[in-house]
């Protein structure tokens, strides 16, 4: 006799099913950037695993505009590695068809934390100390001055999230806001190459790629207003129709608009 499976068997079977595909697909987008073969775009996986190389070797090759673009995508991916951290422990540590985990009590995976948002931002202040040593300019020591003290107010707010102490969070603010305030100006004024007092385009550059100067001005404000998303790790905001890891989620992904943004005018 035909026997048909509980609507609790099914879906546990559907679950595991799609765990299993979550954790098969990250396999093959791994398996296929390092196939040795010359198929499904060869050259660029090569180029991409390049820049890659280059970019983790830092300061041991010389600093290209490739190298460092790339890392600075790197840095606006923070929330993602550290959820990708998570998703490690979670389903290899944790018992997955009862949604429960050890990981926050782990703590290997406590520092993990701590290291992992880190390392993007390590990465380039390896690259700027190489170039201050090839080409001996001061500005490169203003930019890893930058970066240190980045790093310094990530490991603020992840010691606040993990403690919640009035200490860590005067900490965390006094260092994030200047952190914040440092890479606002040296987005607008390094990179942007904006902000030029004796410019033919009051407030900007001389060199526009769009004729409409109030792009550049709209630019400018959503940069400094996307670069202080953070504000939800300190503030612990609540809304009641979002889960806390959904707003964790949309800073994240506003910080990836901000790089789209930077990307552009940069």
């Amino acid at each position: 006799m035909l026997q048909i499976p509980s609507r609790g068997a099914t879906k546990a079977c559907m679950k595991m099913v799609g765990d299993s595909y979550i954790g098969s697909s990250d396999e093959v987008v791994i398996a296929i950037s390092f196939f040795p073969l010359n198929i499904i775009y060869r050259r660029s996986r090569v180029f991409f695993l390049t820049c890659l190389f280059h970019v983790v070797c830092a300061p041991l090759y010389k600093v290209t505009l490739l190298d460092f673009f790339l890392a600075d995508q790197f840095t606006s991916q923070g929330v993602a590695l550290r959820s990708f951290v998570f998703y490690i422990c979670y389903y290899d540590w944790g018992d997955i068809q009862h949604r429960q985990s050890t990981c926050s009590s782990s703590k290997i995976f406590k520092t993990i934390t701590f290291i992992v948002p880190v390392i993007p931002f390590w990465f380039r202040f390896l690259q700027w100390l190489g170039r201050l040593f090839e080409e001996k300019d001061t500005l490169q020591a203003y930019n890893l001055s930058k970066y240190l003290l980045t790093i310094v107010a990530i490991c603020l707010r992840t010691s606040y999230s993990l403690n919640n102490g009035m200490t860590w969070k005067v900490l965390c603010w006094v260092f994030s806001i200047c952190t914040e305030m440092f890479s606002i100006y040296w987005d607008l004024v390094i990179d942007w190459g904006l902000v030029q007092r004796h410019s033919e385009n009051r407030s900007l550059r001389d060199k526009l790629i769009i004729p409409h100067r109030s792009v550049y001005f709209a630019a400018m404000v959503v940069d400094a207003l996307l670069r202080f998303a953070w504000l939800q790790t300190i503030l612990n905001l609540n809304v009641p129709f979002l889960h806390k890891q959904s707003i964790i989620t949309i800073a994240a992904s506003l910080e990836i608009i901000r790089r789209g943004i930077w990307n552009f005018f940069r």
